[in-house]
């Protein structure tokens, strides 16, 4: 009998999860987003504004309305056990972002309303699994990051020591302080102009072809592969990981004590009907014998 009101509720967790399952779901939630955004980009339009100001109230109110029912037919899907849906980042995520225009303070700044309504647009990373594998993946990649600003500080201030002992006199706009020649380095590695930068040192110094292929050779090439190289290898760990997540996901759930207990006792007076009615068989064999 406990177990009766707990059905409906079952139910309706299941039709929940199924429905955020559906591909169509997340694709109409995808087309919110997109819409959202759109409008976000015409209200920097003045005289759009002035046109169809009402009319983007009225939307910002529909996107609203759209985002808490996505966001309650989530919570749905975890009824039995509601703390499964606040584990979720992405779920805390959406719920700051609703909950946060209700905050006194929060309401009145016109500023920070536009930022959360902009910050809609990074719920875009929930929907699919490869723009989560890329988010999770420049996160991973932020300590191997740090690692590689530091060697590229130390090699362009190296080289910006050199440029100002070698071009300093003849180039003190560029060169004349070491501040100057790590930004004319920094500038550089982009190899936009190298032609004339080429031209320009071997005018001073024949070292200064040297000086400039080298440079390039250590900065433009050797530090970019060390980027990209720090980047793949933090993308492969996260996909692993949403390999991993996904694999947890789709395992089967493992019942409840109390959904045990109840297939236990169903087993047992299953077992007690089979009993009683070889019983009554057994009792009814002596009778039939005496008749004939």
């Amino acid at each position: 009998m406990d177990s009766t009101p707990t059905r409906p509720v079952s139910r309706l967790a299941a039709a929940c999860r199924a429905l955020v399952a559906a591909s169509w779901f997340n694709a109409a939630s995808f087309v919110v987003i997109l819409l959202n955004a759109l409008t976000l980009g015409l209200e920097t339009y003045h005289g759009i504004v002035d046109t169809a100001g009402a009319v983007f109230h009225v939307l910002e109110y529909v996107f609203l309305a759209c985002f808490s029912v996505e966001l309650l037919i989530r919570f749905c899907a975890h009824l039995p056990r509601p703390g499964g849906f606040f584990r979720d980042r992405w779920n805390l995520f959406d719920l700051a972002i609703i909950l946060a225009p209700l905050v006194p303070g929060v309401r009145e700044n016109v500023t920070l309303l536009r930022l959360l309504r902009l910050a809609r647009i990074v719920r875009a990373f929930r929907l699919f699994p490869s723009l989560r594998v890329i988010l999770v993946g420049i996160r991973r990649s932020l300590p191997g990051l740090g690692s590689f600003l530091l060697i590229t500080l130390l090699v362009l201030y190296g080289y910006a020591m050199l440029g100002w002992m070698i071009f300093g006199a003849a180039y003190p706009e560029q060169y004349g302080t070491v501040g100057q020649a790590m930004l004319t380095l920094f500038l550089l590695l982009s190899l936009d102009g190298i032609t004339d930068t080429l031209q320009a040192g071997r005018a001073v110094t024949e070292w200064g072809i040297l000086y400039y292929l080298s440079y390039m050779i250590a900065a433009s090439y050797l530090l970019t592969n060390l980027l990209v190289g720090v980047v793949l290898n933090a993308l492969q760990e996260a996909q692993e990981v949403e390999k991993e997540a996904e694999k947890e996901t789709a395992a089967p759930e493992i019942p409840s004590p109390r959904t045990n207990i109840e297939e236990r006792i169903a087993v047992l007076r299953a077992a007690l009907d089979d009993l009683e009615r070889e019983v009554a068989r057994t009792d009814a064999v002596p009778v039939e014998a005496g008749v004939r």
